[in-house]
């Protein structure tokens, strides 16, 4: 990921953190929930909010077979939460907050 994308790919996390917490998600939910974000950003050199349904899918094929089945489960949770809650219904816009 270039430098942008990086910043980007922060202010997500965070967001997603925030977002979290005001839901009244309790630490240790927060704590697994927000865990995936850098594990798949580092594994596929993306920002969260450029994922295809294809990396997704590349992404759990080979996850499934190195992680347990509950940690394949809290990813794919805190994904979703990220990126059907927040990144397609527009709540992060991180080209206007991201300098």
């Amino acid at each position: 990921m270039n430098n942008e994308q990086q910043q980007r790919s922060d202010y997500l996390y965070e967001e997603h953190v925030t977002h979290l917490t005001l839901q009244g998600k309790r630490p240790a939910t927060i704590d697994a929930y927000s865990r995936a974000l850098p594990r798949i950003t580092h594994h596929l050199d993306k920002s969260p909010d450029t994922l295809t349904t294809e990396d997704l899918k590349r992404y759990f094929a080979q996850r499934i077979k190195t992680y347990s089945w509950s940690t394949f489960r809290i990813d794919r949770n805190g994904l979703r939460k990220l990126w059907v809650s927040y990144v397609l219904r527009g709540f992060f816009d991180p080209d206007k907050n991201v300098k």
